[in-house]
């Protein structure tokens, strides 16, 4: 929107020099801003006037043009969203033809009698006078609110108190949504609980649009339905480092919105910003400071896990505890090709990633700590006892994937579950299977949270020091059958699997793969012939189901 500081028709027509001057059509438009005023001398100001401005002239315009060219030089007045016009109408003519009269009142467009005796260029310096009078008000009422929101800062009142100086100033029902943090402050007075609710209601369908206004860094203005009553809505975003932080929202339900209060809550919306910005930033100290801690614990360096396992009753962890780990990638749909950008987006998405698992343990009252890793977070959860541990931890990464879903569309997830193990100095073995959890499952199945414990013998095979063993075997038992297919275009390979899949049943494989029995019988004696290996001697047919196994991870 415009600033609309200046003064209403209604304001000008109580000026003294307009005392005998007279509003003759366009009643409804009397609380247009006026601001700023011009003389038109020529029909062709139309090319570089400004919404708001008020013209000034003389009917010798009306007097020399018929009618029709009366009402259309009110249509492009109307379509500029000017003011309204001011015509001293004596001595060019006695009155405004009705028709043109009857047209600005159908436009609402107000068109003002100025009597013949009063000089336009008086009219003109003394609705600028007035309009620098109030501007100066404004911009002192403005400094002090401004001033106000820098005490609440200084002296640690919240950003509840800024929500409530927005409040005070702008006498509206007043919403701060706080992306980050997933914090909301409002300020409804006594409104009617089924107005609140719209409201409430009416914010969530912002960010529930599928039009990316909630991801716009600059001022959103609409006009919506409230209790059957078309309002003025302002949504102020929260910027920071490019990013948007949240929102505040702001109605009018009880007076007007106009440019003060578009000054107020810009004005706001940056002391926020500082505020989030003082928040992220010890934020990140305590998760560097945490993560420092959790990377000392997990390290293969005696020293660096003593000196961790010293300081581990600052985070709250007694040493005998069962203690589990996970770890938790995600990868962004982004589409800015600025690296330098992206990390740091990321760090941020990171940092609220956090705060949301923290929140979650908060909650379900789990005890450990929360730690970073470039795009990674590993979470630390320590039990008293063994008993429902499974339930805890399935619970809480429940809550924590569907907030995530809920919250970021546009990031795609996995979360991999180590095993509990008793005592704070085998902590590095719960992260180990973690990693093993997260990487092989990643291979194995489309799930995007995979427990140690689901991954039946691949526990074994994903082990680190048997990946040169393991591609040895799959070479000299599998391979061959993959090498034949890629090279003649068969499906050896997927015979194959079916056959394991269906316990040999040929019939059922035919049926599975809509091939005739025969040709599977065949594909079955070639499988033999390429490998060397038989189906039916039960060491070869394990060595070949294991085989597609490795094939798998490989």
């Amino acid at each position: 929107m415009s600033r609309k500081n200046g003064i209403s028709i209604e304001d000008m027509l109580g000026l003294e020099v307009m005392k005998n001057c007279k509003m003759i059509a366009g009643f409804k438009g009397i609380k247009n801003t006026i601001t700023r005023v011009n003389i038109m001398a020529d029909p062709d100001i139309f090319d570089w006037v400004q919404p708001g401005e008020f013209l000034l002239t003389t009917a010798y315009f009306f007097k020399k043009d018929d009618i029709k060219a009366q009402k259309r030089l009110i249509k492009e007045a109307s379509d500029k969203k000017l003011a309204g016009i001011g015509i001293k109408i004596l001595p060019y003519l006695d009155a405004l033809p009705n028709e043109v009269i009857n047209y600005a009142e159908r436009l609402n467009f107000p068109i003002i009698d100025i009597h013949y005796s009063i000089p336009l260029s008086d009219v003109m310096m003394e609705i600028f006078k007035e309009i620098f009078n109030k501007q100066a008000s404004l911009l002192e009422r403005i400094e002090r609110v401004h001033e106000r929101f820098m005490e609440v800062m200084l002296e640690g009142q919240g950003i509840g108190q800024v929500v409530q100086v927005v409040h005070e100033n702008v006498r509206n029902p007043v919403v701060l949504n706080l992306k980050h943090s997933n914090e909301i402050f409002t300020q409804f007075d006594d409104l009617d609980d089924g107005i609140v609710e719209e409201l409430l209601e009416d914010m969530k369908g912002f960010y529930g649009s599928k039009d990316g206004r909630s991801e716009l860094k600059k001022l959103d203005e609409d006009r919506i339905l409230i209790s059957g009553k078309f309002v003025t809505r302002m949504v102020m975003p929260i910027v920071l480092k490019n990013n948007v932080y949240g929102h505040i929202f702001t109605w009018s339900i009880s007076s007007p919105l106009g440019g003060f209060d578009l000054s107020i809550i810009e004005s706001a919306s940056t002391t926020i910003a500082l505020a989030v910005l003082q928040e992220l930033s010890v934020r990140e100290v305590e998760i560097r400071y945490r993560s420092e801690f959790f990377e000392d614990l997990i390290s293969a360096d005696s020293k660096r896990k003593r000196k961790a396992l010293e300081r581990a009753h600052y985070f709250n962890l007694l040493p005998n505890d069962y203690y589990v780990t996970e770890v938790m990638s995600f990868k962004l749909q982004f589409d800015d090709e600025d690296d330098e950008y992206y990390f740091e987006y990321l760090k941020d998405y990171v940092n609220s990633v956090v705060m949301m698992a923290e929140e979650i343990m908060d909650y379900l009252n789990l005890k450990g700590i929360v730690s970073t890793k470039l795009n990674g977070i590993q979470i630390l959860l320590g039990f008293s006892e063994l008993c429902h541990v499974e339930e805890r931890i399935k619970n809480f990464n429940k809550r924590l994937h569907n907030a995530l879903k809920e919250r970021y569309k546009n990031m795609e997830i996995r979360i991999g579950v180590g095993r509990a193990y008793k005592g704070l100095d085998k902590v590095n073995k719960s992260f180990s299977d973690a990693l093993k959890a997260i990487r092989t499952g990643k291979a194995l199945t489309s799930k995007e949270i995979i427990t140690f414990n689901e991954l039946g013998i691949f526990k074994i095979l994903c082990q680190d020091f048997l990946t040169d063993e393991l591609e040895d075997f799959y070479n000299t038992t599998l391979k061959p059958l993959v090498d034949y297919d890629e090279k003649k275009s068969t499906e050896l390979v997927k015979t194959l699997e079916a056959y394991f899949k269906f316990n040999g049943n040929l019939t059922r494989m035919s049926e599975y793969l809509y091939t005739h029995y025969n040709t599977i019988l065949y594909r079955v004696n070639r499988i033999k012939e390429i490998t060397g290996m038989d189906l039916e001697d039960p060491s070869d047919r394990l060595n070949l189901e294991i085989a597609l196994k490795i094939r798998e991870l490989l």
